[in-house]
């Protein structure tokens, strides 16, 4: 373990032997940290705070901390982040409150950018990218492959579905349905993430598919009801990335962005 002499570790913390940790960084005596991290310098880890194997937390970060919550009381609550995260520097991820399940929970091959934020319960899947100032607020969900653009806010209890992009400075207040862009202040729907999807090997026929679904949503003039049942009983249904959109419109409980 190469641990740098300036750097400050509590005695209970469980640290493999294999990670690196650079000067001036704050280790409390609730966290444990996989093999393979490494934590640059300036860096404050604390809380009950489960770090996986094989990430990298820049300087000035601070992860696990108390959350912002007014009603927290110090309660023993979590921070749980898998492999393979990017944190950048002075990002801030939060603790969960007993107000809901008490984590806040992280998956695998995230970026988080410079300054970005996580707020407290919420959880967030693999493979996202959060881009310089984007925010999350609490009880946020974010899917997989999702790409939230620079100074992008998203409000609380919402959820950003996979495949979904929120362009720069978008102010999310209702939930992003699965592979849709939006944009804006509110932000609104701009079609969808058809050059990730490309990038990704989608055929080109469920693309058209999902094309097909998009207007069917967005652009006819529909109300949603009617639009979702016109999918679900038309063939386009069993395309399962058009199940998959539906879905995550039928789930949402804030409604969805438009």
């Amino acid at each position: 373990m190469a641990i740098h002499p300036t750097t400050l570790i509590d005695s209970n913390a469980e640290i493999d032997s294999s990670v690196e940790i650079g000067p001036f960084c704050v280790i409390g005596p609730h966290v444990k940290i996989g093999s393979g991290s490494v934590i640059k310098s300036h860096v404050v880890i604390n809380g009950h705070t489960t770090i996986g194997c094989h990430n990298e937390i820049y300087q000035f970060a601070s992860v696990g901390e108390a959350n912002q919550d007014k009603k927290y009381k110090g309660e023993p609550t979590q921070l749980i982040i898998g492999d393979s995260n990017i944190i950048r520097e002075s990002a801030t991820i939060h603790r969960g409150t007993v107000q809901d399940n008490g984590i806040t929970e992280i998956g695998n091959h995230n970026l988080f950018m410079a300054s970005t934020h996580v707020g407290h319960d919420c959880e967030i899947g693999d493979y996202n990218i959060m881009a310089n100032f984007a925010a999350l607020a609490g009880h946020v969900k974010v899917g997989d492959h999702a790409i939230l653009g620079g100074y992008t806010g998203v409000h609380q209890f919402c959820q950003v579905s996979s495949y979904s992009m929120c362009g720069m400075g978008s102010m999310v207040v209702k939930d992003v349905p699965r592979y849709v862009m939006v944009s804006g202040d509110p932000a609104k729907a701009h079609g969808m993430n058809f050059e990730g999807m490309r990038r990704r090997g989608m055929p080109t026929e469920v693309i058209r598919s999902l094309r097909t679904a998009y207007k069917t949503i967005y652009l006819k003039g529909f109300t949603l009801d009617v639009a979702l049942k016109e999918l679900e009983q038309g063939d386009l249904f069993h395309v399962p990335e058009v199940a998959e959109f539906i879905l995550s419109i039928r789930q949402s409980k804030r409604g969805i962005v438009r």
